[in-house]
């Protein structure tokens, strides 16, 4: 095993695959749900959900699934762009992630109704920043949005201790994309 990747402190943990789906309306402010579960329990989050990795869901079916089922709106992969990749190690002690995050190129009409993973509400990017959003997202989640949503970047996260640390493992940028 090559050490100077692999840290020894590394919790032995469960693994868990998931998407963020970064949804916008037709002005341009950011889907939001209130999350009334952990994780995150009580922050504002882009839409997502976990991977039903036991039936081989692949993380763009995983997008439109979950988009379906917590707005309703109908969307398949050309109508999503994969911005981004992060490995979270030992998020909230409890397991390491691996995030697909996308940008939803086709904007919802509405917002959508509550659920019983939270309710919903608009945001601009400025009113994000000073929003309950997880600290994670802050340092880790949103930075990425800015610099790379119409490009890609691929990246892992040292989590812990409330702090975490972004290594950057493959960037690929456009001024012509989208």
């Amino acid at each position: 095993m090559d050490n100077a990747n692999h840290s020894p402190e590394v919790a032995v943990l469960p693994f868990k695959i998931s998407v963020l789906i970064f949804i916008r309306d037709g002005n341009g402010k950011f889907l939001m749900i209130q999350r009334r579960k952990a994780p995150n329990k009580g922050c504002w989050s882009p839409v997502g959900g976990k991977l039903e990795m036991a039936l081989g869901e692949s993380p763009f079916e995983c997008a439109c699934r979950e988009a379906s089922e917590e707005t309703g709106m109908r969307i398949s992969a050309p109508d999503l762009h994969l911005f981004g990749m992060v490995s979270e190690r030992s998020y909230e002690g409890s397991g390491h992630w691996l995030m697909f995050l996308f940008e939803c190129l086709k904007p919802i009409g509405a917002l959508p109704p509550e659920i019983d993973e939270g309710q919903f509400a608009f945001f601009s990017r400025e009113e994000i920043d000073s929003a309950a959003i997880p600290p994670s997202d802050r340092t880790l989640v949103w930075p990425v949005y800015d610099s790379h949503h119409r490009s890609f970047l691929a990246y892992r996260a040292q989590c812990g201790n409330g702090d975490a640390q972004r290594i950057d493992e493959e960037s690929m940028r456009s001024p012509n994309f989208l």
